[in-house]
């Protein structure tokens, strides 16, 4: 039962939404989670067209009522919200015009490309060559990871030595395909970041729960 003043979250394991559901997890806040699948459950796709219409998650929904949709956005609110946690560098933070930089990066240049894999006539494609388009997808994002590895310079994290939500973005992303492997030889800087969020004490129970590193996960 949803407690007022609870956010909703509606989500589902394995998906975009598990970066949002981790930053929750580190900040401590509770949520309301809605769990369905929209890219292959109509029923899904129903229950989340009341709060948004594209019919896709992760959408939050604030305890007044207010809606948030697209993954980097609700990322990087949540992550100002609560400046205590660091989780995003501060306006004045010379680090925060890259840190915008790259979270709508992996939103706008990789994420996205998520978006046509289920049905390949989005583009205009026929479903009979919905092979070869899924591998052009799969070409794309990982030149995508290679550009942005090269122009990174991380530390323990992606931006220095502190985890933000990026980190957790790019963690949650870059096990979606071409899967890890590929990420790994594209992203070789950003590997040793991603595999320490794997690793976080503070999410092992949530990881196990929301995107179980089970045998054959990275491919």
């Amino acid at each position: 039962m949803k407690k007022a003043g609870q956010l909703t979250v509606y989500g589902a394991e394995g998906s975009g939404s598990v970066a949002v559901e981790a930053a929750l997890t580190l900040l401590g806040i509770r949520y309301d989670l809605i769990e369905g699948a929209t890219w292959d459950d109509e029923s899904a796709r129903e229950r989340v067209a009341v709060t948004n219409p594209l019919r896709q998650i992760p959408t939050l929904v604030w305890p007044d009522g207010e809606i948030m949709t697209e993954s980097a956005a609700i990322l990087i609110d949540l992550a100002d919200r609560h400046p205590e946690s660091r989780l995003s560098p501060s306006v004045n933070d010379p680090l925060r015009r890259q840190f915008l930089r790259w979270m709508v990066y992996v939103s706008s240049a990789i994420y996205s490309l998520h978006w046509i894999k289920p049905d390949v006539s989005r583009v205009g494609a026929p479903a009979r060559s919905r092979e070869d388009v899924v591998d052009a997808v799969h070409d794309r994002i990982e030149f995508c990871w290679k550009n942005m590895d090269a122009q990174l310079t991380p530390g323990k994290y992606l931006l220095g030595d502190e985890l933000t939500v990026l980190d957790l973005y790019v963690t949650v992303v870059s096990r979606f395909g071409p899967w890890r492997k590929r990420f790994y030889a594209a992203a070789p800087k950003c590997e040793p970041v991603v595999r320490r969020v794997d690793e976080d004490p503070r999410l092992a129970e949530f990881w196990a729960r929301r995107y179980p590193f089970e045998q054959g996960w990275d491919y």
